[in-house]
């Protein structure tokens, strides 16, 4: 039986609700931005009005405001919008049992098996776009395909509140003549490099040479070209399944320009115990840290380097950062405005731990028992209710 996929977009979803919220808001031009006092000041979601006056999701406040100078800017509601999501998916789960999210705004609906109860899939996917629309006030656009990746590549063709068809029968049609960019996986630079190689079209990346694709991009690029043939197969995969993560991490933006070596010591400390909370949280271990630093020049540099043994702590991942930022960058030439520290080569509670020859046993063991004890206590009380000293006082809230 061919598969019947289909890709359901909240339009513009961040910016839609707060329209609903305050409905003066859809007569101008909007746009749903970080917090500019904590220099997350970027666009996350913008109207159809910002739209058309060439506002971008990603770009600072300041550039829209030269494309835009009467936009509108609103903080996010994070609260209000999961709460809309999940009335939304309350809905695709009306029209099948197979709903995967991807992301707050996105999901793919396997309806292989019930789309004939609802008149085939183009049909059941208008369906699902009016009682979204009746129930919430939302607009959702709807690719219908025979995969996942053509799904979604529909959902995007034509906006807002639509339903695009990508048949199995002439999909090539309507796929290959399509921008390399338009195929989920390609971002801007996959998309730069493909384009040195000639590779501008998803018709490009079908026709390529397998080992051109695999030197240039690797494991990803070889999907590529699998994906622009039409060959992608993956399954639909219910929401309460969680795939195993490869790293874990977690990144925040100063209030200002950091110059002292001691602030980024405090900085990356703040940002270990909450990346050390997560991998106990999940019952792994790592066994290789990554920094990636936000120059004030908004630059990036990533620095990597592996731990002395597998470890859950923050006490390790903090002192294993803090060294790798000290030998690669020059605070003084250049000041960095954001962080982030990531726990790579994780592995689970049970696998066989690397020990180190260097550290006894027992200290490693009160460290564990003591950030284990820090997590129940900030779970019954709060999550801040205790730290470390040096973080208590930094202005930098996760």
């Amino acid at each position: 039986m061919e598969r019947i996929i289909l890709h359901c977009d909240l339009n513009n979803f961040y910016a839609s609700v707060e329209c609903m919220k305050d409905p003066a808001l859809k007569k101008v031009p909007l746009a749903v931005c970080g917090s500019r006092e904590e220099r997350r000041g970027i666009v996350l979601a913008k109207n159809e009005k910002a739209k058309a006056l060439g506002v971008k999701t990603g770009e600072a406040i300041w550039e829209a405001k030269m494309k835009c100078p009467d936009l509108v800017t609103v903080p996010p509601d994070m609260r209000e919008y999961i709460y809309r999501s999940g009335q939304v998916r309350r809905v695709y789960e009306n029209y099948t049992d197979t709903v995967e999210p991807f992301g707050i705004d996105e999901c793919w609906l396997d309806m292989t098996g019930s789309a004939h109860l609802f008149g085939g899939g183009v049909s059941a996917a208008d369906m699902i776009r009016e009682e979204v629309k009746a129930r919430t006030g939302l607009t959702i656009s709807c690719g219908v395909s025979f995969n996942k990746v053509f799904a979604k590549l529909g959902s995007d063709l034509k906006k807002p509140d639509a339903v695009t068809v990508i048949p199995p029968g002439d999909w090539r049609n309507i796929v290959h003549p399509l921008p390399a960019s338009a195929l989920i996986g390609v971002g801007r630079k996959t998309d730069k490099k493909l384009r040195s190689r000639g590779i501008f079209t998803v018709g490009d990346i079908a026709a390529a040479d397998e080992r051109l694709i695999g030197d240039m991009l690797g494991k990803n690029g070889l999907w590529l070209m699998r994906a622009a043939r039409g060959l992608e197969n993956a399954p639909v995969v219910k929401g309460e399944y969680m795939p195993e993560p490869k790293s874990i991490g977690r990144g925040a933006t100063y209030p200002h320009d950091i110059t002292k070596p001691e602030e980024i010591s405090t900085l990356i400390l703040k940002l270990s115990h909450e990346v050390a909370r997560k991998l106990r949280a999940g019952r792994y271990f790592a066994d290789r840290i990554q920094l990636t630093v936000k120059r004030s020049d908004l630059s990036h540099r990533e620095y990597g380097a592996p731990l002395m043994f597998n470890t859950q702590t923050a006490y390790d991942i903090w002192r294993c950062a803090l060294e790798l930022f000290l030998s690669r960058h020059d605070l003084r030439a250049f000041p960095v405005r954001a962080l982030s520290v990531r726990a790579c080569g994780l592995s689970g509670e049970h696998e066989p731990r690397q020990l180190s020859i260097f550290e006894g046993s027992g200290e490693r063991l009160k460290r564990e028992r003591a950030e284990r004890a820090m997590d129940e206590i900030n779970a019954r009380f709060g999550k801040r209710t205790i730290q470390a000293a040096s973080c208590r006082f930094d202005p930098v809230k996760l």
